[in-house]
């Protein structure tokens, strides 16, 4: 059934009906004596008016419903009583238009008491079928469409709310990432100020000793070498804090491999790729090792399911345990039966059984890599 039938599918019935009821008063005994050319053409224009006012603007609508009631009356007039049913039809349009109570539909019921050579009985079953095809339609087809369209825009504005907060959520990870770029950019700035601030004057002393040493070197050999012996020890002090410095200033490894993660998921975000990352457990446990392999893994199966998967969504998790390291990536791909181990997964397999290990695949629903590492 085509869209358009379906929305106008009730009209449908609705022509049927006229053109049943007419066919039933042309071949009742007493119409078909009298039938001629004139009956059938005002049978047609009664058709045609009914068909007309349901393909126009409301206004016309009513003029054409006025000209089938004015139809109807000439038959009724002049043909007979027999065309009592074509009123009664009339009726449950105009209700149709009105929408009244329930009561409105038994309304007609009235007109079918009136005698006719079709028999009174005959009128009240055509008349309680016809209000059961009427109420039918404005009681639960109608309902049944209004929900539906209700449920309709609901969806869409869930769709719309998920769509908010999916882009509130990437605006959120952009932020994040910039403030984390910022912060990197910051401590390098700090870092280079404080080698500055501390080790400058040192080195710069350093170098005056020096340039000194060359010129009373051979006057005052004893001198010369305890000045030598004085940068020596300088130049030492400064190593030392600047490895104090450097300890001091280095960002702690899992960091920075959280930020490399969310970098991955944001590339796939700019790919159309919904990728998120979810962390659980103490991360400063992890060994610095395992974060290397964690990173490589999972840059060669996102890389993966990028090539070959076909999906819209990849999920990283990291869970820390007491004595374990549990790491998934998985996609809603096409999935796979079959692992071939080409150079990438067996990279992965290497780099997990290094240190004893345990890599794992699925590809019943998508594809899922699960890693355990040892603590």
């Amino acid at each position: 059934m085509t869209e358009q039938l379906r929305e106008n599918y009730f009209l449908a019935v609705r022509i049927s009906l006229v053109l049943i009821l007419e066919v039933y008063i042309v071949l009742s005994q007493f119409i078909l004596i009298k039938a001629s050319a004139g009956v059938l053409l005002l049978l047609a224009l009664f058709v045609g008016t009914m068909a007309a006012k349901e393909l126009t603007t409301q206004s016309k609508r009513w003029i054409l419903f006025g000209l089938s009631i004015l139809l109807w009356m000439v038959m009724l007039v002049t043909l007979g009583k027999e065309f009592l049913l074509l009123g009664i039809l009339l009726c449950y349009e105009g209700i149709l238009y009105r929408k009244p109570g329930l009561l409105w539909y038994f309304i007609p019921l009235v007109i079918a008491c009136v005698p006719s050579n079709i028999g009174i009985s005959v009128q009240m079953m055509i008349t309680l079928f016809l209000a059961v095809i009427y109420i039918q339609h404005d009681f639960i087809v109608e309902s049944y469409r209004k929900q539906t369209k209700e449920d309709m825009l609901l969806e869409q504005d869930l769709k719309h709310s998920m769509y908010e907060k999916e882009h509130e959520m990437q605006e959120t990870v952009r932020r994040e990432l910039w403030m984390a770029e910022n912060q990197v950019l910051e401590e390098r700035t700090q870092l280079a100020q404080t080698l500055h601030d501390k080790l400058g004057h040192n080195i710069n002393g350093s170098v005056y000793q020096l340039e000194a040493v060359k010129v009373i070197m051979e006057r005052e050999p004893e001198t010369s070498g305890k000045m030598i012996q004085a940068v020596i020890d300088q130049l030492r002090t400064g190593m030392d804090e600047i490895r104090a410095i450097l300890r001091k200033e280095r960002p702690e490894k899992y960091k920075l491999a959280i930020i490399q993660l969310e970098k991955l998921c944001e590339e796939c975000r700019q790919k159309g790729i919904e990728a998120a990352l979810v962390t659980e457990g103490d991360l400063s446990k992890v060994p610095e090792k395992y974060l290397e392999i964690i990173l490589d893994n999972a840059y060669e199966a996102v890389s993966n399911s990028l090539k070959y998967a076909g999906c819209t969504k990849i999920d990283m998790k990291i869970h820390v345990m007491n004595q374990i390291v549990r790491c998934s990536i998985s996609d809603n791909g096409a999935g796979c039966t079959e692992v071939v181990d080409g150079m990438g997964i067996s990279g992965m397999r290497y780099r997990v059984r290094d240190v004893n290990g345990v890599l794992s695949f699925n590809g019943e629903t998508g594809f899922t890599v699960n890693m355990l590492l040892p603590l």
